[in-house]
């Protein structure tokens, strides 16, 4: 018999997810397997209008995770049926380039409301990703009770926790995540997800950016750069940042304290692109490496991997932070193909998990 797996997504944001599945799909047709999309959430109104726009316009349900399951049971949502579930639940308090609050934080305790969701629906697997500062958030302790009722929720999950280095798969930027893949435990307690192993093939930010653009190119509007800022740019070079750059004393930052690296930081044409943020103030954009210019959220989606003619919606600053926010594309199809290989029972190149539970 076919087996029909339908995708159901919390903080689905744009779809970084939901097209990787899409994609994945694809390489699956007329087999006995297939992805498809049920439903997905999000809060934010741009993200939803995207992903309506560009993946799928059914049942996209645009509220706030914690009002979900009080509108399922006043049954103003009706949720369609699903067997499978992802969610990239908010990074905010896990992340090392923030305060580190993990539970103490108002996003760090919303990963619980996937767990209700399995607690509930019980799916044949989950994807539940996150920062890599989430292993050392609070001491430990919150990675720890994650995984511990993530694996407990429904009829019990095998899990297989895994570190991916994003620019290890082909994909041309260095983005770490933890990806925690369950399986339910009703296929076996020997039943895990294997993790693919990476190609090792490096894609540079020259190899991407260089590919010409064409003239009606969605999201690919150019940020107006002070002088001020121009001529810094033209002190920095490639790879380097506002801090590791000789700047002259009328150039040079005025910050007390901690300096972050990727400020005013110039891409470096032969290597991958450092971490695609979606906020934070001057000298956050990423910078060409030998334009004075910050990047369009267009290029800055091709580090992640999105397709040209797929359509970001909101303004300019909406657009950088649903970048900014997603799972690249191709590693997520990458993972989604691995999951799908495991329950053909198809073998491919794995390798250990890096993160032992």
């Amino acid at each position: 018999m076919k087996k029909v797996f339908k995708l159901g997504e919390f903080f689905s944001g744009p779809g970084g997810l939901g097209l990787g599945a899409k994609l994945a799909n694809n390489k699956f047709k007329n087999k006995d397997i297939s992805l498809e999309h049920s439903w997905a959430s999000d809060y934010d109104q741009d993200s939803c209008d995207t992903y309506s726009f560009n993946i799928s316009d059914k049942n996209i349900y645009c509220t706030p995770v914690e009002k979900f399951f009080s509108l399922i049971d006043n049954k103003k949502i009706k949720l369609p049926k699903f067997n499978a579930f992802a969610y990239g639940f908010p990074c905010n308090d896990f992340s090392n380039v923030g305060e580190h609050k993990g539970f103490k934080g108002k996003f760090g305790p919303l990963y619980s409301y996937g767990v209700e969701l399995m607690n509930r629906y019980k799916p044949d697997w989950f994807l539940a990703e996150n920062v890599s500062g989430m292993s050392s958030a609070n001491d430990g302790v919150a990675f720890k009770k994650i995984l511990s009722e993530l694996g407990n929720s429904g009829d019990g999950y095998n899990l297989t926790v895994h570190k991916y280095k994003f620019e290890e798969y082909g994909i041309p930027q260095a983005r770490h995540r933890i990806i925690i893949i369950g399986f339910n435990k009703k296929f076996g307690n020997d039943f895990y997800f294997k993790v693919p192993k990476p190609s090792k093939k490096t894609v540079t930010v020259k190899e991407v950016l260089t590919k010409p653009f064409k003239a009606n190119d969605p999201n690919h509007i150019f940020t107006k750069n002070s002088q001020q800022v121009i001529e810094r740019l033209k002190h920095i070079k490639p790879g380097q940042s506002a801090f590791t750059a000789k700047l002259p004393k009328s150039l040079a930052l005025n910050v007390k304290g901690a300096k972050i690296s990727q400020i005013y930081k110039r891409l470096h044409p032969d290597k991958p692109a450092y971490t695609v943020t979606g906020s934070g103030g001057g000298g956050t954009h990423m910078y060409h490496w030998s334009e004075h210019r910050a990047l369009t959220n267009r290029e800055r989606a091709r580090l992640q991997t999105f397709p040209d003619d797929f359509i970001f919606k909101g303004n300019k600053e909406s657009q950088r932070k649903q970048i900014g926010m997603a799972v690249p594309v191709d590693g997520a199809r990458i993972i989604f193909e691995a999951i799908l290989n495991c329950f053909e029972k198809n073998n491919y190149q794995s390798v250990e998990p890096n993160i032992k539970i």
